[in-house]
């Protein structure tokens, strides 16, 4: 299976239009505060051959903001994991832990799911 990396160019391959140039949307998105932050945490085993992960999604911010997220919560629960595609990823079943750093830290409508 190829597993090629969209392009980001949402698909325009060739143009015939002289004039077209392809920009690229730079949105800047502004993190919201804790407390309106609506991130579900969830157990996964999918294409993990089997090992659990906790996964933290629905974290609505600039990048650098969730990659501190994430190290906190690694540093937190004392596990190796990783920040892709917008989810933080915890390595072995760590929810309750999660929720409980969430909630300390005025993530108020954080959720198990």
């Amino acid at each position: 299976m190829n597993k090629k990396k969209p392009n980001s160019k949402d698909g325009i391959v060739y143009s015939t239009d002289p004039g077209f140039s392809f920009e690229e949307e730079n949105e800047v998105v502004e993190t919201l505060a804790p407390e309106k932050q609506l991130l579900k945490i969830k157990l996964d085993t999918k294409q993990r051959a089997g090992k659990a992960v906790t996964l933290v999604e629905g974290f609505v911010g600039k990048e650098e903001d969730l990659e501190t997220l994430g190290k906190q919560l690694k540093n937190f629960c004392g596990t190796g994991g990783s920040v892709k595609d917008g989810l933080v990823i915890i390595q072995g079943d760590q929810r309750d832990k999660v929720l409980q750093w969430l909630q300390k830290n005025k993530f108020t409508k954080a959720k198990k799911i």
